[in-house]
């Protein structure tokens, strides 16, 4: 996927996190930013002038050290740390602080640690580099403070990325918004600029050596972007619930791998509904499952009557492994399909669920995700995935937008397409073409559906973490793997991966 040329503040954050996987660090990306910020002001500014660096305790605030470090060669350098030093939160900001704390000679350094110390800043540019887009709620002092006296100051106004005070989401301003008359903000637009334009002045984008590849391939990011904060008042349901439809006389631990995937990710309940044959041995993989027992050996036209109330319970339907392929089955899971597609239910369709609607493809009102393996896609559209990995995701994409759904196509570099946009999944190893992995995937995608987040970000992350689940397991057992390995790696890999410890080997 190539993002928009807007992009959220979430975005952005993902984009960043993408690009540390691929081995660009974030001290790398600080100093570009600095850089890049410091040539902009060198291209309007005579020579010898004095600039004024305002700079908050994070990540823009490291963007600003660097942007000194570059400017003293030709101006009158002054850096203000809004706060104290010894609450930078960046260790990237601490160590581009402590280059300049032994730039005595060409930088004069002030820390304003509370409000009585921010007068008007004489200076003939004015720079912020407070928050950039980590602006959370109105702004309080000393912020709000520092920002008042930047305003009335008379130089030339410099912001780093986004004008604080501006959201970067909705271009609302939060307090006193500081008045640049020039942005230069990193990679791509913010989103909130089309509704701030009187704060931003002239924009300059700027690129910063962020890859290509951090918007393309799946990463760290994509599981920030379906992080569900769990605030402490929280209660059941908030996390959302799962009805997996599977099993059959012959399959019976298909559906319990798919629902022990979707407890993994940390949705509230799963229900498992599976005929009786099935139901007793998938209530044995784990006593959180809700079974629901089906009348009969397989699905059947008769078990819709029972299906009905627990599709008004949940938030999002998985349906299709194990269920089998006759005749019977085929009809109700058609008619499944209709029924949640018209309740606008999130819905996935994996496994015999979509051989069941490869004899009647139609177009999806309801968020859906299909997760076909090359076979089963041919199945699906009757065209053969040929080509290299853009190749093969050109052919995806196409189709994802004839069914107006979402199509994680399973196989060495997964792709991941919802006919507007495509992303590639390069985790992964050849032990995990034992049968569950992709039981355990469906798990994953349909409790990110759960909670709420779209098919595309569900099924980006989802595959990101299936995979490098079966990459750790292939580090400790070779190509011996077994599904229920995976999932006993997924609360982990979600964890290591909002916190930066996944690292690509570069």
């Amino acid at each position: 996927m190539i993002l928009d040329e807007y992009l959220t503040s979430e975005e952005f954050k993902a984009v960043d996190m993408n690009a540390v996987y691929l081995g660009v660090s974030t001290l790398q990306l600080m100093e570009n930013a600095g850089r890049v910020v410091a040539e902009e002001v060198e291209k309007r500014i005579p020579v010898g002038k004095k600039v004024a660096i305002i700079c908050g305790l994070g990540g823009n605030g490291g963007d600003g050290f660097v942007a000194a470090r570059h400017l003293s060669k030709k101006f009158k350098v002054q850096v203000f740390l809004v706060g104290s030093s010894t609450n930078i939160r960046s260790e990237e900001a601490k160590i581009n602080w402590n280059i300049i704390q032994n730039m005595r000679s060409s930088i004069e350094i002030q820390e304003l640690k509370d409000s009585t110390l921010i007068k008007p800043f004489d200076a003939d540019v004015i720079v912020d580099a407070l928050l950039g887009t980590g602006l959370k709620g109105a702004l309080e002092p000393p912020l709000s403070n520092a920002i008042m006296m930047m305003n009335r100051s008379k130089g030339f106004k410099v912001a780093i990325d986004v004008p604080t005070g501006v959201d970067s989401d909705s271009g609302d301003i939060k307090g006193e918004g500081f008045k640049a008359d020039l942005t230069v903000t990193i990679h791509k637009n913010k989103i909130g600029f089309k509704n701030a334009e009187k704060y931003l002045g002239e924009v300059i984008i700027k690129p910063i050596g962020i890859p290509l590849e951090a918007e393309l391939f799946t990463g760290p990011g994509d599981v920030y972007l379906t992080n569900k904060p769990r605030p402490k008042n929280a209660h059941k349901g908030d996390f959302g619930y799962v009805l997996v439809i599977g099993g059959s006389e012959t399959y019976s631990g298909a559906p319990a791998l798919t629902g022990m995937g979707a407890y993994a990710t940390g949705v509230d309940l799963v229900y498992v509904a599976a005929p009786e044959t099935a139901s007793t041995i998938i209530a044995g993989f784990s006593p959180a499952f809700v079974t629901v027992k089906l009348k009969g050996s397989r699905l059947t036209m008769k078990n819709l009557t029972q299906l009905q109330p627990f599709l008004n319970r949940v938030n999002s339907v998985a349906m299709g492994p194990g269920l089998g392929t006759s005749e019977g089955t085929i009809e109700a899971v058609n008619a499944l399909i209709d029924l949640v597609d018209e309740k606008n239910l999130p819905m996935l369709i994996d496994a015999d669920a979509l051989k069941s609607y490869a004899t009647r493809v139609r177009k999806f009102k309801a968020p859906t995700v299909l997760t076909p393996h090359s076979e089963e896609f041919r199945t699906l559209t009757g065209k053969k995935v040929i080509g290299d990995y853009r190749e093969r995701g050109e052919t995806v994409q196409k189709e994802a937008e004839k069914m107006n759904a979402t199509i994680l196509l399973k196989g060495e570099v997964d792709i991941i397409s919802d006919g507007h946009r495509t992303r590639y999944n390069w985790t992964g190893n050849p032990g995990m073409t034992v049968g569950g992995t992709g039981d355990v995937l469906s798990g994953i995608v349909v409790g990110f559906m759960a909670m709420g987040f779209d098919p595309f970000e569900s099924s980006s992350a989802g595959a990101f973490i299936n995979g490098v689940a079966g990459d750790e397991v292939f580090k400790e057992k070779g190509y011996h793997v077994l599904p229920t390995d995976l999932i006993d790696k997924i609360p982990k890999i979600i964890e290591d991966a909002l916190s930066g410890k996944i690292c690509k080997k570069v």
